[in-house]
This record gives structure tokens, sequence and C-alpha cells, in this order.
């Protein structure tokens, strides 16, 4: 496989687009971006950012919200999920 041309800038999204993934998961994840842009005829801002989205698809594991979602507690609500009022200070 040749080299690929990258700006910083292309160079720059696909490291950021790696930050959400398992850190075991990125080297893999950098490498089907580049075998992804290997095979664009044109390689530019718009064929980077497909392969990332495309590529990202695969590779991302979404966090399990399930734990937090029943019977735990939010410091931002009362047990009854009612917003309790504010008390309105006085100067």
């Amino acid at each position: 496989m040749l080299p690929l041309s990258l700006s910083d800038d292309e160079l720059s999204h696909i490291m950021q687009a790696c930050e959400p993934l398992a850190p075991e998961r990125r080297a893999c994840f950098v490498q089907a971006v580049a075998d992804a842009l290997a095979v664009s005829p044109v390689i530019g801002p718009g064929a980077v950012g497909r392969a990332i989205r495309e590529t990202q698809r695969r590779f991302f594991d979404p966090p399990n919200l399930d734990r937090y979602s029943v019977g735990t507690r939010s410091k931002y609500r009362s047990s009854s999920g009612v917003r309790e009022p504010r008390e309105r200070r006085r100067y």
C-alpha cells in the first residue's frame, strides 16, 4: 500500500475520532480509515470525513447507560423525580 498524503487538519480529525474509542481499538481504527482512503479516488476533507464516519460506526462501542436510568439518585432531582423549588435569597 502506498503512503497517504494527508494535511495536518485531516490527520487531526482522524486522531480526534479515535478519542471516544477504547484504547486497544484505536490502531485498528486508524488502519481501517487508511484502507478506506486508499481506495478513494480523491482524498480531501470530505473523503476523510466520510471514511471516519463509516469506520467509526464499526468500531464505536456505546457505553451502557442502563445502570444510570433506574433506581439511582441524582443530585439534581429529588427522590420523587419532581423538582423541588429553590429558596429565594433576600438581600
